[in-house]
């Protein structure tokens, strides 16, 4: 089993549902492909937790296996599963 962490950084939740959706949708793509694969999804609210990877804190920010992939936007679907693949080829 592959297992990928992905934290979604919002102080705003209908932001973080947003990147959520998208990362979702990657990896059920990803999983015809690659079906043991897991993710977890953890939502980081906290200013002090959020400020460990980013100074922004309004727009969403993604974060994989605790490499900032993304800051200040919403990720496509796309970039997701293009971010997804490198943690696993990062894993092996």
């Amino acid at each position: 089993m592959k297992l990928i962490n992905v934290k979604i950084l919002s102080i705003r939740n209908p932001q973080r549902y947003v990147v959520k959706r998208a990362v979702i949708a990657a990896y059920e793509e990803l999983r015809r492909t690659h079906p043991d694969l897991e993710i977890t999804i953890t939502a980081v609210k906290e200013h002090s937790e959020m400020e460990k990877y980013t100074a922004v804190m309004i727009l969403p920010s993604l974060v994989v296996n605790e490499k900032k992939v993304c800051v200040g936007r919403f990720p496509k679907k796309d970039e997701v599963i293009n971010w997804l693949l490198e943690a696993i080829e990062e894993s092996v």
